[in-house]
């Protein structure tokens, strides 16, 4: 029975349930507010229709006669907004008269009830409980009931003063303030979707990001994982496939080189015993060394191509017992050869072929300069770098960027009698670069040659590490 397509795992499913998740939880928060939101959750107080309820009254009361306002003032009151009326010549009306009132509350009072009045009152009060006219003995309001109780006030055309209480707070904030908390709400829910939402979307990228690198670093052994949403899947089916592809192409090219350099030796065989018949030792020693040359740098090249196509699987090693392996070993040859460093430092990479690189320096500064140093430093960034330096003629500045070329040889200071086809330094170079890093080749301002080799971290995945450490001297 096939699946739906909504129901495999893709970058737009994942989006529509983000996005699906999030309007659920925005409703849940919106429930949320506006059931324990208090006063924050409450309506602007013009859309509760107070304003309008007072302008009635008032409009009713100042059309009424002076004795029918009490009888009208009882009907108006309900369970949470009160009404008094007060005559001119009563101490309640003299009282409200001459109180202090913030004028901002009474401008703001007198913008939302002049456009429902015909006739603007002569003066308008606004206070709270905490203002001193609260406090007026007769008010229709209980202080201990209603201790936030809102009053407003208004004095009639014949001078007589009619006050609305609200009991309590029932209407939010004002249009301002609830419009910038929506704003500022809304801008955080938005940034906190959109982080949920992009880290849904970008942690499988990253994950093939992160896989992707480790093939570059390995490229004989690594496999990304074909996990995560279809698009990825793809892409990882994709590489993976390029990856098998590139392996058969460098077996067969290994192959090939195998029998070209099988088929070679027949005839160099056939050289060397016509050889014997030529009479002149001399030219018949110059064809013998060109014979074992032939087939030397046939052997050598054979070497390098098996090295680049060797699947040496990665292992957590200790590097500076390594490098102090090879330190004592050609020490034990009667070199000089010391190691600075750590004691201890984990590193995960090909052991065996970074043993060939080291060796490899450590051999060519004994060849051609003098017995070198081996040191390892730990950068901040945690990659590591190691240095191999000697005091030897150093290398002519015009040729540090061909070392690494195949086959190349200085001159002066190198020659085929001193042994090595020119595939040392190329096979170093991608040996290290095969794990991230580099080597570079420097002039010592003091003299001799400086050689350092990068190795960045490499992150690794679970199964591209075995578990085998190197054990040398100790």
């Amino acid at each position: 029975m096939k699946r739906f397509i909504f129901m495999e795992d893709s970058i737009a499913r994942r989006l529509a349930i983000t996005v699906a998740l999030a309007a659920s939880v925005t409703l849940l928060l919106l429930q949320l507010f506006f059931t324990f939101g208090g006063s924050w959750a409450k309506p602007d107080v013009q859309a509760t229709g107070l304003v309008q309820q007072v302008a009635t009254v008032i409009r009713l009361i100042d059309a009424s006669l002076p004795s029918e306002r009490p009888r009208l003032i009882e009907a108006a009151s309900t369970d949470t907004i009160h009404y008094g009326w007060y005559s001119v010549d009563s101490n309640t009306a003299r009282l409200l008269e001459n109180g202090y009132y913030l004028e901002s509350q009474v401008r703001q009072s007198r913008a939302f009830l002049d456009p429902f009045l015909n006739h603007k009152p002569d003066k308008t009060i606004v206070f709270q409980e905490d203002n001193p006219a609260s406090r007026i003995s007769g008010l229709p309001y209980d202080r201990t009931r209603n201790p936030d109780a809102y009053f407003v006030g208004v004095r009639l055309a014949d001078g007589s003063w009619l006050l609305g209480i609200a009991l309590q707070r029932f209407w939010g904030f004002e249009p301002f303030q609830r419009l910038a908390l929506q704003i500022i709400t809304l801008t955080l829910w938005v940034i906190a979707v959109s982080m949920i939402a992009s880290r849904q979307l970008s942690r499988p990228i990253e994950h093939l990001a992160a896989s992707v690198r480790l093939l570059g670093h390995q490229p004989q052994s690594s496999f990304i994982d074909e996990t995560g949403p279809r698009e990825i899947k793809l892409v990882a089916q994709t590489l993976n496939g390029m990856q098998a592809q590139i392996q058969r192409f460098i077996k067969y090219r290994t192959t090939m080189l195998a029998a070209i350099s099988h088929d070679l030796r027949t005839p160099l065989t056939r050289i060397r015993l016509r050889g014997e018949y030529i009479e002149d030792k001399e030219q018949q020693t110059n064809l013998f060394r060109d014979v074992d040359e032939m087939q030397t740098m046939i052997d050598g090249a054979l070497s390098f191509f098996r090295d680049d196509a060797a699947a040496e699987s990665t292992s957590m090693f200790d590097l500076p017992g390594l490098l102090q392996t090879i330190a004592y070993d050609y020490s034990d040859q009667g070199h000089a050869v010391e190691y600075h460093g750590p004691n201890k430092t984990c590193y995960a990479g090909r052991l065996y072929s970074l043993k060939r690189v080291f060796t490899n320096l450590v051999e060519n500064s004994i060849k051609y300069g003098t017995d070198p140093t081996i040191e390892l430093e730990r950068q901040k960034d945690g990659s590591l770098v190691v240095f191999v330096r000697d005091r030897g003629p150093g290398i002519p500045e015009d040729a540090l960027s061909r070392v690494f070329d195949p086959y190349f040889r200085v001159d002066k200071s190198r020659n085929r009698q001193t042994g090595g086809v020119g595939l040392g330094l190329t096979s170093a170079q991608a040996i290290v670069r095969s794990h991230g890093g580099d080597i570079i080749m420097e002039n010592r301002n003091d003299g001799g040659l400086e050689v350092r080799v990068m190795l960045p971290v490499i992150i690794q995945s679970s199964h591209n590490i075995s578990e085998p450490k190197y054990t040398g001297h100790t």
